[in-house]
């Protein structure tokens, strides 16, 4: 029997179920390094390029800002001596002399802007070598550049930027891209255009020296084949690339699109297009020379240019299969020396484990007495059996105490719905409140933050007058409603022996205030509306000032400061009047409405209360809707922090 429980033992079977796993995690153990190397390696591989890539554009800023300040700075003095030809043609040789960037410069004039030159002229200087720089006008039938779209466009567009980059025209090899910049007269009309040419070899030299110095200093050397450099227009065309056969030529974009069939390459150029750079977006390989490769790409500057490099992916893969196959080895070897020591130390923690189990299950069944067996060892195991024991002790005393604590919450849980209902049913729920009346119409929201609450409204008609008034007691829950229910029945009683709201509040505050040991107090807003007239007066205790929707105009009703009532015995309300007209509405509302916040502790605010007053109908109804609409959804599911009331009347009487 001892034997046959050793068998089917815990230990044993847990053994036997890692040797089986062992083997299996071995292989996906050795994909993941492999995955997990690689991708440590891209990581590494594009912050080099991003500091790489950094560099280089800012030598090729450096050379195309170089060129633009160096024209910008001679703008001044070009058009204070705009009709002096041969000053403007010593300002070219100058200019080129200068600015060793600098390949050719020259102003194109508008046609038969100097006469007697010709129909077109250009002053225009280039540097015939290193040492030398050679001037000569372009004019009459030899400058075609009247023609030319270049020319029309730069004229229309009457601003400076860099061109498209060319040939140069005198070897039809060199590209070329010119910084054209418009020449104004004394009128303002533009009267010429002054170009200024940069060769695009800089770039090509500059790559290349990047390159090298990037390949020497990384930790991985890439080879020739697999790594690449170049420099795009927007549409993908070259402007730099180790064949010049191909800058300004041919196309990288159409040449990844061409060798890749999973839209991988699209969604690439759509990226570098937009502007973005490769360190912000998810590294996804594309055939490039016919070899799986990492782009990363970056905007240079102020052009549409893209500064773009490849390096093939076998390069990185092969790091991470070295890497992975040693790691796999050690990882290995702690495997199996962890397997036989956790297989040792298990044998012996299973069996006083499972004498213990077999005591949980008789305690699962309601046996808090049984047996549980001796641990001589004083390890966590011998702490887990006091732990039984003392929870043997325990559970008994514990179930009979959730029994009544259970008993009591519910108890507890049912008076405060019954406490709920009744409070709203004190409250006006009928709506619509008249319906046999086209004077007046009303509707009115309380939402208390707890089970019961502090808020209330109410309204009733009495010889032709509507008398309502809006509340907020202080403190919230079961205190909170007392006071409630007690203001509201106030008000009905004093309101039946008096028209006047100064005297409503006058007898609410005393009333309240005698025997307030608690010290609570109400605001209040009370109004008494003549249904026959229009006309309002009203008196508030310390309460928000209520709304005035007035056709599209909405305005905030002046309100006196008194007291809130309940604080002083005796004070003198003052009351207050304003005339309505029909289809104006007055809006009241508790600081739970403007004071709601939402998880990030902001508040809705009165500005946000006064815009969606103006842009929502001017009935109770809709306005009430629509702002509690757009409170729960600026609220969300933040907790509710105070009781929220909104009471909307609409004077109809026309």
């Amino acid at each position: 029997m001892k034997n046959n429980i050793y068998k089917h033992s815990f230990a044993l079977r847990l053994t036997r179920w890692l040797m089986l796993v062992l083997f299996v995690m071995m292989a996906g153990l050795a994909y993941l390094i492999y995955e997990v190397v690689k991708m440590s390696m891209v990581e590494v591989v594009a912050l080099n390029f991003h500091d790489n890539m950094e560099l280089s554009e800012k030598n090729i800023c450096d050379a195309l800002s170089d060129v633009s300040v160096a024209v910008e700075n001679n703008i001044f003095y070009i058009e204070r001596h705009i009709g002096q030809p041969a000053e403007l043609q010593a300002t070219m040789e100058r200019m080129v002399a200068q600015n060793p960037r600098m390949r050719s410069c020259g102003i194109s004039f508008i046609e038969n802007y100097f006469p007697q030159k010709g129909r077109s002229f250009c002053p225009y200087a280039w540097q015939k070598d290193s040492l030398q720089v050679k001037g000569q006008p372009i004019q009459g039938s030899d400058a075609s550049y009247l023609e030319s779209d270049w020319f029309k466009e730069a004229v229309a567009a009457d601003s400076a930027y860099w061109s498209k980059p060319f040939f140069d025209s005198r070897d039809n090899k060199t590209p070329l891209v010119a910084y054209l910049y418009p020449i104004h007269d004394q009128k303002g009309r533009v009267v010429a255009i002054l170009g200024a040419d940069l060769s695009l070899d800089f770039m090509t030299n500059l790559l290349m020296e990047q390159s090298t110095i990037f390949q020497k200093g990384s930790m991985i050397l890439y080879d020739a084949d697999l790594f690449k450099s170049y420099v795009l227009t927007n549409d993908g065309t070259y402007i730099t690339h180790p064949d010049q056969r191909r800058i300004l030529k041919g196309n990288f974009f159409v040449h990844i699109k061409d060798a890749d069939k999973s839209g991988v390459a699209q969604k690439t150029i759509s990226q570098m297009q937009e502007g973005k750079k490769s360190f912000d977006e998810t590294n996804e390989m594309v055939r490039v020379n016919c070899t799986k490769s990492y782009l990363f790409y970056s905007p240079i500057g102020s052009t549409d240019w893209i500064l773009v490099y490849s390096v093939g992916s076998f390069a990185i893969d092969i790091i991470g299969i070295v890497s992975g196959f040693v790691m796999l080895i050690i990882i290995s070897f702690v495997l199996l020396v962890t397997f036989f020591v956790c297989r040792l130390t298990i044998q012996r923690a299973a069996k006083p484990l499972r004498q213990l189990a077999a005591s949980a299950d008789q305690m699962a069944d309601g046996q808090f007495r049984a047996t549980l067996p001796s641990i001589n060892s004083h390890d966590e195991i011998h702490l887990l059996r006091d732990s039984f024991a003392n929870m043997q002790q325990s559970l008994s005393s514990y179930v009979e105490e959730l029994k009544k604590t259970t008993a009591a919450k519910a108890s507890m849980e049912s008076e405060l719905k019954i406490a709920h209902d009744i409070q709203m049913s004190m409250l006006p729920k009928t709506y619509p409140a008249f319906p046999d009346r086209h004077d007046v119409d009303i509707y009115g929201l309380v939402l208390p933050a707890k089970a019961v609450g502090g808020d209330l409204y109410d309204f009733f008609i009495h010889d032709e007058k509507l008398f309502f008034c809006i509340g907020d007691v202080s403190g919230k829950g079961v205190p909170a409603s007392l006071v409630m229910a007690v203001t509201r029945s106030l008000f009905r009683n004093i309101s039946a022996y008096t028209q006047q709201p100064d005297q409503i509040a006058v007898a609410l505050n005393d009333a309240l205030s005698s025997n307030n040991d608690m010290g609570m107090f109400v605001t209040l807003f009370l109004g008494v509306l003549d249904l026959a007239s229009g006309h309002l007066s009203y008196s508030n205790a310390g309460h928000n000032p209520p709304l005035l929707l007035a056709g599209d105009d909405v305005s905030v009703i002046s309100c006196d400061a008194n007291l809130p009532a309940g604080v002083m015995s005796g004070h003198q309300f003052t009351e207050q009047h304003l005339q309505l007209k029909s289809g104006d509405s007055v809006f009241l509302y508790t600081d739970g409405l403007n004071e709601a916040e939402n998880a990030s502790q902001q508040q809705f605010g009165m500005e946000r209360v006064m815009q969606l007053a103006k842009v929502t109908v001017n009935q109770p109804l809709p306005l009430i809707e629509a702002m509690m609409s757009s409170v729960q959804l600026f609220v969300g599911d933040a907790e509710q922090s105070d009781d929220l009331t909104m009471l909307a009347i609409q004077y109809t009487n026309s």
